[in-house]
């Protein structure tokens, strides 16, 4: 089963996630979304697929929201994606990508919604 993990190493929720599909017996592959973000049309895709909104994926606590005046309710979802493809710490993780779906896994424990049943 091919599996895509949004990964930042440094973020217990992701280095939790990538465990848990790895108890499943998946080797993930491992996008360090830092170093190489998405493209601004494949960050949308990933949003909508996972049924959220550009909003409810930024990380409003990061100092680069603030700082970019980011919390001005009037910005449209294009400048948001706009903002998290050009500073991608802005974008919330861990993202994961199966054939059964895409979540956020915040919890991480929410990866297993997309695991085959009977893995994890």
């Amino acid at each position: 089963m091919h599996v895509e993990l949004w990964h930042n190493p440094a973020c217990s929720n992701s280095r939790n996630a990538l465990a848990l599909i790895r108890e499943a017996g998946i080797e993930p592959v491992i996008v360090e979304y830092l170093k190489t973000p998405p493209s601004k049309t494949h960050l949308a895709e990933v949003i909508a697929s996972a049924g959220l909104t550009v909003r409810e994926v930024i990380r409003e606590k990061e100092a680069a929201h603030a700082e970019q005046g980011l919390d001005d309710p009037s910005l449209s979802d294009d400048v948001l994606l706009d903002a998290m493809v050009a500073t991608p710490v802005l974008i919330n993780r861990p993202f994961v990508i199966s054939p059964l779906g895409t979540r956020l896994a915040r919890p991480p424990e929410r990866v297993r919604e997309i695991l085959p049943s009977g893995e994890v």
